[in-house]
């Protein structure tokens, strides 16, 4: 694969630490969540997951009606994402990952249509399929 655009970020410290991307646009302390024993007073890497997830999939459903009769432009997406982090199956710690989509102009069948779509096309859920279990929820408005 060529990548078209990449991005760069570092850690320092882990969960307790800071991360900064190298052009400064994301300079943020981390902490561990108080629901993980820490203090949780700044963010972490789940909620950047989540961030991360909810934008790109917004976008992944923009794209996948892009050159269909039905077209959902960006005020008529929402998305939040819900990432869970727990005891692995065989060891160490999984995720888990819920978005909920609600799309505005389209009914039911046709939101449930163009949200199956963006999950093939998303970045974030072609890395996770197979890896996170990812529970889609799509709903009209």
């Amino acid at each position: 694969m060529s990548a078209l655009y990449t991005a760069k970020a570092t850690a320092i410290g882990g969960r307790n630490g800071t991360v900064r991307s190298d052009d400064g646009l994301i300079d943020l302390q981390l902490a561990l969540p108080a629901g993980l024993g820490g203090k949780g007073d700044a963010t972490n890497p789940e909620q950047l997951f989540a961030a991360g997830y909810a934008a790109c999939f917004g976008n992944a459903v923009i794209h996948a009606t892009r050159n269909k009769e039905t077209k959902i432009s960006d005020n008529d997406v929402e998305v939040t994402a819900t990432v869970g982090i727990g005891p692995g199956a065989t060891g160490g710690f999984g995720l888990t990952v819920t978005l909920d989509v609600t799309l505005a102009g389209v009914d039911q069948a046709k939101a449930e249509e163009i949200v199956a779509e963006a999950h093939k096309v998303c970045p974030y859920s072609n890395a996770t399929r197979g890896n996170v279990d990812v529970t889609l929820s799509t709903h009209t408005r």
